[in-house]
């Protein structure tokens, strides 16, 4: 018969392997729980989040990130730069439609995506994708217009997708509207098609009217509802007005179609966006911009006395002095600028115009789509008839409109 002592001892042995294994047990769950931590932390850096990913950090902006006093970012000239430039190829982003991918469309040069536009005694900050992510935590940038303004969306995204994980980034369709969601940031970057930004009859995102075209001046409603609440507004609307001097609308009446001079309809229409900001826009929660006129390059005489082409072919932007060409309408321009100094709320405008002017090289010219199909071999043959000399190849030119906005956006903006 054991002693008491025995038994405590035999018992003590037997729970001695046991023990060990706790032990064991503890000491891996502690390492993988470090390592989960240690990721957790990397991330936390990374996104400027708490473990609870919802505290935000504040954005910080470095003195030669800001724009400097006096300077004028719409005033320069492009350099050649090859080194830095672009910010992305073709390949590297999935979001680009078939309207601007030039390269896979058939282009052979690739000269249009390596020029910087250098603003004459200052600079552009360099644009940073993550930088703009933490700016746009819990928040939506809306990008509204025509088909120039869902390039400069295209952009954008391409622009920001590089540094965001697979899985946590997405693009979803849903007509008038795409929507590229950012899930750690719990961000949005949105387009919504409005080509004269009130109503008309062809605000369908795919079925719309190209040349029978009639627009409601004075009805703004049913998109207004769309922007209410967007933290980052980004208007655009020119080219869709200027398919004729006169526009067939609609004003105090809906029943009464009457044609408009394009000038003054675009002046009503512009006053109707005006009254909507006005009762909709809270100016200290919600920063709004307007894009001035995206140009043509369609009749190469303008840069090239004597000649009788178009954008085709071109392979470097004109350098020497200013130029305005005949596409980019001044009184458009000017009743633009006069309906944003009425405003009642601060509106930027962003005048890419006279910079884009310059590139006549960068249009998707015989290298991108035509009523949603790629140009047949035929009409290859034909630019002078088919070149498209209004929409941009990407990476290109709408890369640099985003640059200036993303300057804009680190200048004025309280993103804390």
């Amino acid at each position: 018969m054991l002693s008491p002592k025995s038994l405590i001892d035999r018992r003590i042995r037997s729970l001695f392997p046991i023990l060990l294994y706790s032990i064991l047990i503890l000491a891996v769950a502690r390492l993988v729980l470090d390592n989960l931590k240690s990721k957790q932390s990397h991330l936390s850096r990374l996104y400027g989040m708490s473990s609870g990913g919802r505290n935000r950090l504040p954005v910080i902006v470095l003195p030669e990130e800001r724009i400097e006093e006096g300077c004028n970012v719409f005033e320069g000239r492009w350099v050649w730069d090859n080194v830095s430039y672009p910010f992305y190829e073709e390949e590297s982003c999935a979001y680009l439609v078939k309207q601007t991918t030039c390269k896979k469309n058939g282009r052979s040069d690739s000269f249009y995506k390596n020029w910087r536009w250098q603003p004459h005694g200052c600079n552009l900050p360099r644009f940073d994708p993550l930088k703009l992510l933490h700016m746009l935590r819990d928040k939506r940038m809306m990008f509204i217009g025509d088909s120039l303004q869902r390039g400069q969306f295209e952009s954008m995204i391409c622009l920001v997708q590089s540094v965001i994980p697979e899985g946590k980034k997405s693009l979803q369709r849903i007509p008038p509207m795409k929507i590229f969601r950012v899930e750690e940031f719990n961000a949005s970057i949105e387009y919504y098609w409005a080509p004269f930004i009130v109503e008309s009859i062809s605000d369908h995102a795919t079925n719309h009217t190209v040349h029978k075209r009639m627009v409601m001046l004075d009805s703004i409603a049913k998109h207004g509802k769309h922007w209410q609440g967007v933290d980052i507004l980004v208007f655009e609307s020119y080219v869709w007005w200027m398919h004729n001097p006169f526009i067939n609308a609609t004003y105090g009446s809906p029943d009464k179609v009457r044609e408009y001079n394009v000038t003054t309809a675009y002046r009503l229409a512009l006053k109707t966006w005006a009254n909507w900001l006005e009762s909709n826009i809270q100016p200290l929660t919600q920063n709004v911009f307007f894009m001035s006129m995206s140009p043509t390059h369609l009749w190469s005489w303008e840069w090239k006395p004597g000649s009788d082409e178009n954008c085709f072919n071109e392979s470097y932007p004109i350098q020497e002095g200013s130029y305005w060409g005949t596409g980019s309408n001044l009184e458009i321009m000017k009743i633009l600028h006069d309906s944003l100094q009425e405003l009642k709320i601060d509106v930027t405008l962003l005048n890419i115009t006279q910079l884009s002017e310059y590139r006549k090289d960068a249009h998707t010219s015989i290298y991108g789509e035509r009523k949603g199909k790629l140009l047949t071999k035929e009409q290859r043959a034909n630019p002078k008839s088919f070149a498209d000399c209004i929409h941009w190849c990407l990476p290109g030119v709408p890369d640099t409109w985003n640059e200036i906005l993303y300057a804009y956006l680190l200048n004025h903006q309280n993103f804390s």
